[in-house]
């Protein structure tokens, strides 16, 4: 048997804490950054609010597909068409899976589940390591390293660490937020417990507990409910007069007794068509909004996301309205929340993503630096995934320049460059592709339409931005396959072709149980995605190597070489797409030797 009384002893480049969705993309985009990285994540699953314990939809700069062209891409992207591919049953459990592969195959890599960081180790403003236990082995470990990254979502790590935080809503005054109270309070959102329901094609009894709560329709003014909806994150209880953390436990069983309440007012309240209807799931473990929050060099503010501020470090972005949740949730007859729009997607500074007074702890997901009013919005999941994204390609970064967090802001523009060649999106900054600048390329092609030219590929934008569509569209595949070349001023050579495809960011593509989130979702992988494609090298004339590529179901690409290949043209020639008529690129990328 394993002596508790033995620590075992881990060394790593970057220390990732907290495996929800922000966390694993920046446990991701760390290793593919070269950095030796582990991830420690206390649950048996990753993805918090997203994954099967509690089965949060993914919400983000999209807003439910009412802002066009704005879905996160990069390392979300690339989970969500692989569950697309692998999930069309939209199974939470097979969504769990799809994120263990993602994390357990990543070169550079390693995966603690189950495993709760219990204390934190300084040297002076740095630190040092974390001390852990695995629950499920019974083994304690001490797990050293450079960087570290805390994506608990409380700020767990930065807080045992000392950094400065807060909690609660700032004065009106402070940032000068028109939304904000007169004066600040340690007010939080509260915490959810979600259920699902199924319909037994049958009538079914409900008998309630003699310990749920009882509601009357007047209780839930404002609060859509009924039968198969489903989406009930109204059911919100804690931050008021409770702690979210401290009283976390309490929290859930109050949460258990609404649950329930809410559950027998639709079945036995009457005209809420729930005859049918039984409980099929309900979760134990709650969902969080808001806890604490990490100040870094920069707190993001309402003015920021109002004005659709340009920041030189952006890093990220978002676009969410700001979502408040009225105080008291549930115990209240309030609005269960509000939304202020946003009027555009914002950029998000990577001054905001690191502790201020901690020299190597960066931070991701929603305890980032913001004012409660940003984190309205900041604080869904698909803008803490790109976050996420954003400060593990800087751990990774700050590694390989032997460097602080802060200490990478004079290669701020690096840092870009690296996200935005992995297909992240950054508000007014140009991808510097390598393509163009090897010798002033020109691109031809076999068609284009008007307003989706072939020079698109190369102009440094993914994705249709307000009017402009940035995408070279072909005439349609029936009139045969649709080619796009590229042709240097001179020979190059190159190590890696990176292509980006059309996923169609105005449509949602999460993993939901609501309703509202699985209706107007076009099944399986986007149409629009080429499908079958090759790629094709040419010096002089003579063509030096093809690839074929059959069956793509990915937006971003990566065609890395066996061995570098001299060129002085490039074809990629489209012969299938996952449904659309024609073909549909927005950039390639040739990556040429270091």
């Amino acid at each position: 048997m394993t002596d508790l009384m033995v620590t075992i002893q881990k060394g790593y480049d970057v220390v990732v804490v907290g495996g929800g969705m922000s966390g694993l993309c920046a446990a991701i985009a760390s290793a593919r950054g070269g950095a030796r990285t582990a991830l420690l994540h206390n649950r048996p699953v990753l993805g918090g609010n997203a994954s099967s314990e509690i089965r949060m939809h993914i919400c983000g700069a999209d807003n439910h597909g009412h802002r066009p062209n704005a879905r996160e891409t990069g390392i979300l992207e690339e989970i969500l068409l692989e569950n697309r591919k692998r999930n069309p049953q939209f199974s939470y459990s097979v969504f769990d899976t799809v994120l263990w592969e993602k994390a357990t195959y990543q070169d550079n890599l390693e995966l603690y589940l189950n495993t709760q960081m219990t204390s934190v180790l300084k040297d002076g403003d740095r630190i040092t390591a974390v001390e852990a236990m695995q629950l499920t082995t019974e083994k304690k470990f001490k797990i050293s390293g450079n960087i570290f990254l805390d994506a608990t979502g409380d700020g767990t790590l930065a807080f045992l660490a000392g950094a400065s935080c807060r909690v609660g809503r700032e004065s009106r005054d402070e940032f000068d937020e028109p939304h904000a109270p007169l004066t600040a309070d340690r007010v939080t959102m509260g915490n959810t417990l979600l259920f699902k329901t199924m319909d037994m094609g049958c009538p079914v009894p409900f008998e309630k507990p003699f310990w749920a709560n009882s509601y009357e329709e007047a209780d839930l003014n404002g609060r859509e409910h009924g039968a198969a909806g489903f989406n009930y994150w109204w059911i919100e209880l804690g931050g008021e007069d409770t702690d979210v953390i401290a009283d976390g436990e309490i929290l859930r069983d109050e949460l258990l007794k609404a649950v329930y309440g809410v559950w027998d007012h639709i079945k036995n309240g009457g005209g809420h068509g729930a005859e049918n209807f039984a409980l099929d799931w309900i979760g134990f473990l709650p969902g969080k909004r808001e806890s604490r929050r990490i100040l870094g060099d920069y707190v993001l503010n309402e003015n920021d996301l109002k004005k659709a501020r340009f920041f030189d470090d952006v890093v990220a972005y978002g676009g969410w309205p700001m979502d408040m949740h009225a105080a008291g949730g549930l115990r209240t007859r309030l609005e269960p929340t509000e939304y202020i729009q946003v009027p555009d997607a914002y950029g998000i500074p990577y001054r905001s993503l690191y502790a201020k007074d901690l020299e190597n702890l960066l931070i991701a997901g929603r305890a980032i630096s913001t004012s409660h009013m940003a984190f309205g919005s900041t604080r869904v999941m698909g803008t803490c995934s790109v976050v996420g994204q954003a400060a593990g390609t800087a751990a990774a970064l700050a590694i390989e320049k032997n460097c602080s967090p802060r200490g990478l802001l004079p290669f701020t523009n690096e840092l870009q460059q690296k996200l935005l060649r992995d297909d992240a999106y950054l508000p007014g900054v140009l991808h510097q592709c390598v393509a163009d600048l090897a010798g002033n390329a020109v691109v031809k092609a076999s068609s284009e339409r008007e307003g989706f030219e072939c020079g698109n590929v190369l102009d440094g934008i993914s994705r249709t931005v307000h009017e402009k569509s940035h995408c070279w569209i072909s005439a349609p595949l029936s009139e045969g396959p649709q080619w796009l070349d590229i042709l240097f001023q001179k020979e190059i050579t190159a190590e890696e072709v990176n292509i980006k495809f059309d996923s169609n960011l105005s449509r949602q593509l999460m993993l939901s149980m609501f309703t509202n989130g699985q209706q107007g979702q076009e099944k399986g992988i986007p149409k629009e995605l080429v499908k079958d494609y090759s790629i094709s090298f040419f010096r002089n004339g003579n063509l030096v190597k093809t690839m074929e590529i059959v069956g793509n179901h990915l937006r971003f690409k990566r065609h890395p070489l066996e061995e570098t290949v001299c060129f002085d043209r490039l074809r990629i020639a489209v012969t299938a797409t996952n449904g659309d008529a024609c073909a549909r690129i927005f950039e390639v990328d040739v990556r040429l030797p270091a």
